[in-house]
């Protein structure tokens, strides 16, 4: 087997499971889960809808490319939403349909590390545990980089010395970030992009969460629009990964994209036709009809901003944290130990919740995670009300 298998860690569910394996909680209550981020939302009508149209779809091998319309209604939803101009985007070379985020992002790092050159791989801590998973087993090293609350949940690249940044092959950047919230402003990308020039690395920017903010006249930026914006509009260094999954509540679609550099995508398209990881032609029939309709998408947003103030409400006055402009988490401080909060709320209030410890690593400054939970707001409103109040009912019987 191959030995870089034994430095992968154990995800953040596994550790989950076996903290609360003794755990026996209150038969009287049922059973609420605010640990994993799987979206709960109704499928859209018309993707169910459409589902026997295309079936005859399943008879035929799809082309890892991707069809024609399909990378054109992604490419005309990347400018509409990011301003993009239009054309500016080439959906023949500068994108890809993927089986969905995480499986695309995995699939980059094999393809883009060289592990002949001591390489390392940059990330956000808390993080998303396929950006670790991805570089160590590409023969990557990893080097973290806090997202604290000091600085509003935005890594501080600046904070890295230039000795990593010498040797860094990969970043990955997050925004809106997982489980934070936080989003990346036009200063931020511009540095990160800045040390990409300056010393000849890649940014694979997690924009998974994009589609999920509160204020819908100020959608968070891109890094595809920070390029525009920085008049960089080859895209040079930079490739973006966006989902179906929390957009348009289809996480068993399996369905995203690569879009950026189209140099990088000439490669990773190679990458992919040996990995033999095509997207079936009913996913794609599906996903063009999902990319081309925004009326649900809208209507996606306002039933997580209701349940965001239903929640808060209940909690604000019991824990510390801030309402995110984006996504579906809550990354609240608890009073105690962060694993220890999350086992009481099983044992006491059958509610599951992620600690953030499990979400971060340890570095000088300490895990950035501690004393943090993420509350993913995914389950229907009454549900996430009933489970603020037994959180809030925990909190109060700690004092």
């Amino acid at each position: 087997m191959n030995p870089l298998l034994d430095r992968l860690h154990p995800y953040p569910f596994e550790k989950l499971r076996e903290l609360n394996a003794a755990v026996t909680p209150p038969a009287a209550l049922d059973h609420i889960a605010l640990s994993i981020g799987e979206p709960q939302h109704p499928v859209p009508d018309f993707i169910a809808a459409a589902l026997g149209d295309h079936a005859a779809l399943l008879g035929k091998y799809p082309t890892t490319k991707g069809s024609p319309a399909l990378r054109e209604a992604i490419a005309d939803w990347l400018c509409r939403r990011f301003g993009l101009r239009p054309g500016q985007l080439d959906s023949e070379r500068q994108l890809l349909p993927v089986n969905g985020t995480r499986e695309a992002l995995f699939a980059f790092s094999q393809a883009i590390v060289d592990p002949q050159r001591d390489p390392v791989v940059v990330s956000p801590n808390p993080f998303y545990q396929i950006y670790e998973g991805a570089a160590l087993l590409a023969g990557a090293e990893l080097v973290f980089v806090d997202a604290s609350a000091e600085h509003g949940f935005i890594p501080q690249l600046q904070s890295l010395p230039a000795a990593v940044w010498q040797r860094c092959q990969l970043l990955h950047l997050c925004s809106p970030g997982n489980p934070t919230g936080a989003v990346m402003s036009l200063a931020d990308y511009q540095l990160a992009l800045e040390l990409a020039d300056r010393y000849d690395f890649v940014i694979a920017a997690d924009e998974c969460y994009s589609e999920l903010y509160r204020d819908e006249q100020n959608p968070p930026l891109g890094l595809l629009d920070a390029c525009r914006q920085l008049g960089r509009d080859d895209f040079s260094r930079c490739l973006v990964f966006h989902s179906l999954s929390k957009r348009s509540n289809l996480p068993g679609l399996r369905s995203g994209f690569v879009a950026g550099d189209a140099a990088l995508l000439e490669q990773f398209l190679l990458y992919r036709t040996y990995h033999g990881c095509a997207m079936s032609g009913l996913v794609q029939a599906l996903s063009t009809a999902a990319w081309g309709d925004e009326q649900h998408v809208v209507a996606n947003r306002q039933l997580y901003n209701a349940k965001f103030a239903a929640v808060g409400e209940i909690l604000a006055p019991l824990l510390d944290f801030n309402l995110p402009s984006a996504g579906f988490y809550l990354w609240p401080q608890t009073p105690i130990d962060d694993r220890e909060f999350a086992q009481r709320l099983f044992a006491e209030q059958h509610v599951t919740v992620l600690p953030g410890q499990y979400l971060s690593r340890d570095t000088a400054t300490g895990n950035p995670g501690r004393n943090r939970v993420r509350l993913a707001l995914v389950a229907e409103l009454d549900d996430c009300v009933r489970a603020a109040e037994r959180i809030a009912a925990l909190c109060r019987s700690l004092g």
